[in-house]
């Protein structure tokens, strides 16, 4: 049983795992729509409370909603374009009533989401882990790099020592201790590079003076909702995007806790999102998917405990109501977060890797299911630009390497696996078929 005080250490090491991908969502958006200072902050406020809510929504779970796994919830990237697209040609208000409706039908989806778990063998559970990992790699890689490569100092050799030194920080607390130490070895890693970073002159604590220290997140900020077909089937399309994203993160904590995840945990786990993106489009937030950087520090601190996840979502409800506090953790640079994340995604990646040794890859059909999948997800993380050709929507999908190696993994299962009349399946193993 962790303490008060573990649970809240560990919690805030999950919430600066998470922050930077957490509040680059707002900044972008409210810059593409050229908000005011004032609404740009009330954004990343209402973001980070909501996010709280949404992050207890899951892991505490009702008789019908959340999946009851330690996983943080957080806005998804995917959002990003459409909601500056929609809130260009209307307002923020037809943005947020899309944003409602959206999340009402994954609120009624999700039971047919679920049917279609028979697809997700061990074979495709392991291609989907691994990519997971894979497609993230890239952001670590750019954060520890300096995190912009528009600027003249990307790849700058500060940058890369302060992600070198993090990570290596990481790895002697790994070596050298055990217990909490180990398991806040994240934090700490964070904490003695952002000093570093501090003695370099790389550390500004500007928006700390500048941020306010009270703030209550208000319904309908932007006003009343108001909905557009177009807009709504939009955000539909992005929220079936998350949705099966968020399906692979809760296949990895499953592997990663040594828990079963059935068709109905997949089913509450994405209830619970659903209700959490209509409380974004309410108190003006977005729509919010499982973060799967968060599986990898799990993986990486041993730690399984939803309390501390608990102590997570009661963290970022209090950054969102003081955003002095909230903009604290902004001071990490990029390149020390980066360090983190090389070790934090890497661990999944590894995860992956061991879920696939479960397959017997020496039949054909596994080997392709893999191979095929994993290359189509990475390429599509890497090499995002080969789709803009395609119409919007479907460069949406597309770009998104997750989707698209899940998709792959599924549907050459279905081709090589379900239609081969040479492999029978049974109700008791159409879980574990193909392992």
């Amino acid at each position: 049983m962790l303490s008060k005080q573990k649970v809240v250490t560990l919690g805030l090491q999950h919430v600066l795992a998470m922050y930077a991908g957490a509040v680059v969502v707002p900044l972008i958006i409210g810059a593409a729509l050229k908000l005011t200072p004032l609404q740009i902050a009330y954004l990343i406020a209402a973001d980070l409370f909501t996010s709280g809510i949404a992050t207890l929504l899951q892991v505490v779970g009702t008789r019908y909603t959340g999946i009851r796994l330690p996983v943080v919830l957080g806005c998804t990237f995917t959002a990003v374009g459409p909601i500056i697209a929609i809130a260009s040609s209307t307002n923020l208000a037809t943005a947020y009533g899309a944003i409602i409706i959206s999340g009402l039908f994954v609120v009624f989806a999700a039971p047919l989401f679920g049917k279609l778990l028979r697809f997700f063998p061990t074979v495709v559970q392991g291609s989907v882990v691994t990519i997971i990992g894979l497609s993230l790699i890239p952001v670590a890689m750019t954060n520890a790099a300096g995190g912009d490569a528009t600027k003249p100092d990307f790849g700058a050799p500060e940058h890369l020592l302060l992600a070198l030194g993090t990570l290596v920080i990481i790895l002697l607390i790994n070596r050298f201790f055990t217990g909490f130490i180990r398991a806040i070895s994240v934090l700490l890693g964070l904490a003695v590079g952002t000093i570093a970073a501090y003695m370099m002159g790389m550390v500004s604590f500007a928006n700390v003076a500048t941020a306010s220290w009270f703030s209550v997140v208000e319904p309908f900020y932007f006003g009343t909702p108001q909905f557009s077909i177009v807009a709504i089937l939009t955000m539909i399309l992005v929220n079936i995007i998350s949705m099966a994203e968020s399906t692979g993160v809760y296949f990895a904590l499953g592997k990663v806790t040594n828990t079963e995840v059935t068709n109905k945990d997949v089913v509450k786990g994405l209830r619970g999102e659903g209700v959490a993106i209509v409380l974004g489009g309410i108190f003006n937030a977005f729509p919010y998917t499982a973060f799967s950087q968060n599986v990898g520090l799990v993986s990486l601190t041993g730690i399984k405990s939803r309390d501390v996840m608990i102590g997570a979502g009661g963290i970022l409800v209090v950054l969102g109501l003081l955003p002095k506090l909230a903009a604290l953790t902004t001071v990490v640079p990029n390149a020390v977060l980066g360090g983190a994340m090389i070790a934090m995604f890497g661990m999944v990646v590894a995860s992956g890797i061991n879920i696939l040794s479960q397959v017997d890859l020496r039949k054909n059909e596994n080997l392709l299911i893999a191979a095929c999948s994993i290359a189509v997800g990475l390429g599509s993380a890497t090499v995002p630009t080969m789709f803009d050709q395609l119409p919007t929507l479907m460069k949406m999908m597309m770009q998104n390497g997750i989707v698209t190696g899940s998709l792959t993994a599924v549907v050459l299962n279905i081709l090589l696996v379900h239609t081969n009349k040479k492999v029978k399946t049974t109700p008791a193993n159409a879980i574990s078929e193909a392992s």
